[in-house]
């Protein structure tokens, strides 16, 4: 019989997850120096992953049998894109240069050679860990994690459609996904706050960064006011309305490409997730030409930030952190897959002496994706956040066929 969580109605979790998010954002700008201290080694975003899966952990809240996350993905996710797109500068943000998309290919390219290399790695001392056969062979499950380390979660249920791993090693799979990916999340949260140091150290110049920050910050800054309520029922319009359009829009590509060019699907390109996303992002930079663009001085990024928040706490209740010692050599793998992925990231930085933003975000695109490389953008200033948006969109149309190229490597050199 399936476990019963102690909380079952939605609503009465959501006003949970909706407390975790208000005390977590109270203490983390408390002047107090407890709290000062506290959050200068944990970052505050990782406690919006973390706290919710405590609970789910300890059964109070089930994230499985929740629609919430459902709703936040579907209506949420595409809103914020749209909402985070509207005042980006594209000319601007070119001006960054290639760096970060160098760093972006960079990433995936360490993801690529990463499965295969943690495969070889730990099955020269333990190969039992990483074998197994038809569907429980590791690495199909594998897979599923290349899919949403590459690009998200229409890549997971590609790479998962397309290779078929056993539900129970599919489990093992996202859990190894989320706390590897969440545990390298905390590791660049940590250096965000040090980026000063870590340039010097690469020699790195980051000048082009801040001056999109202060291009970006003048004219918020010229367009700011106190909203009316005409203003922010606008930015939320414009928000549902893209979400509107990404799903009207993906319900008729999706089937219609899944039947008339079913060789798309290798590259999710049936996904209507994939679409969904796509089209909002796509509505919120056409919006970004007009006069809706000014949007922004009424507060468009900060509620499209807001709805991101509330998803990465519907994302962190799907966590189960007990997992890890139900399977800890799975989990040994994953580690060293993230660490060949940082090797790689490091190594390219350290070559072009990249920035420490682009390290951050270039990986985050990948790794993270929509949900949380804006975040992650913004821990270093509110006003880079659309680059993580258009980075994490890259790696949502990539994302599939650099995941089967990773299953196919991985395939090769499994025991």
């Amino acid at each position: 019989m399936e476990h019963q969580p102690l909380i079952t109605n939605d609503a009465v979790v959501l006003g949970l997850l909706m407390a975790i998010l208000v005390i977590i954002f109270k203490t983390s700008h408390s002047k107090r120096p407890v709290f000062a201290k506290f959050y200068q080694y944990v970052p505050a975003l990782l406690l919006c992953y973390f706290v919710p899966s405590v609970f789910n952990s300890l059964g109070i809240v089930d994230g499985e049998q929740s629609n919430l996350y459902f709703v936040a993905s579907r209506y949420l996710l595409p809103a914020s894109l749209a909402l985070l797109t509207l005042s980006v500068d594209l000319q601007e943000i070119r001006k960054l240069g290639f760096k970060a998309v160098i760093m972006f290919f960079s990433g995936t390219v360490g993801i690529i050679l990463g499965g295969p290399a943690a495969i070889l790695i730990v099955s020269f001392f333990a190969p039992d860990i990483v074998g197994g056969v038809g569907p429980e062979a590791v690495w199909r499950g594998m897979t599923t994690i290349a899919g949403s380390w590459i690009g998200g979660g229409a890549n997971q249920a590609a790479m998962y459609e397309m290779f078929k791993p056993g539900n129970d090693l599919y489990s093992t799979s996202i859990a190894v996904d989320v706390i590897i990916a969440n545990i390298w999340m905390a590791f660049l949260l940590y250096g965000a706050a040090r980026s000063a140091k870590i340039d010097k150290l690469f020699k790195a110049d980051a000048s082009a960064i801040e001056h999109v920050k202060n291009r970006v910050e003048a004219y918020r800054a010229s367009i700011a006011k106190i909203p009316t309520l005409t203003d922010t029922i606008s930015v939320l319009a414009v928000g549902f309305v893209a979400t509107a359009i990404g799903h009207a829009a993906a319900n008729f590509i999706a089937p219609f490409l899944e039947t008339n060019f079913p060789v798309l699907e290798t590259y999710s390109l049936t996904s209507t997730f994939f679409w969904i996303v796509i089209i909002a992002t796509i509505v919120g930079l056409v919006l970004s030409f007009t006069k809706a663009r000014q949007l922004e001085g009424v507060g468009a990024s900060r509620l499209g930030s807001v709805m991101i928040y509330i998803l990465v706490a519907t994302i962190g209740m799907k966590m189960n952190v007990m997992a890890i010692f139900d399977n800890p050599g799975y989990f040994l793998v994953g580690a060293v897959w993230m660490l060949v992925h940082v090797t790689v990231l490091l190594t390219v930085a350290k070559l072009i002496k990249a920035p420490f933003f682009f390290v951050a975000v270039g990986s985050q695109a990948n790794v993270g994706g929509a949900a949380s490389a804006p975040v992650v953008a913004a821990t270093f200033h509110p006003s880079l956040a659309p680059v993580g948006v258009l980075l994490a969109v890259l790696g949502y149309t990539i994302g599939t066929v650099g995941a089967y190229l990773t299953g196919i490597l991985m395939q090769f050199v499994a025991p």
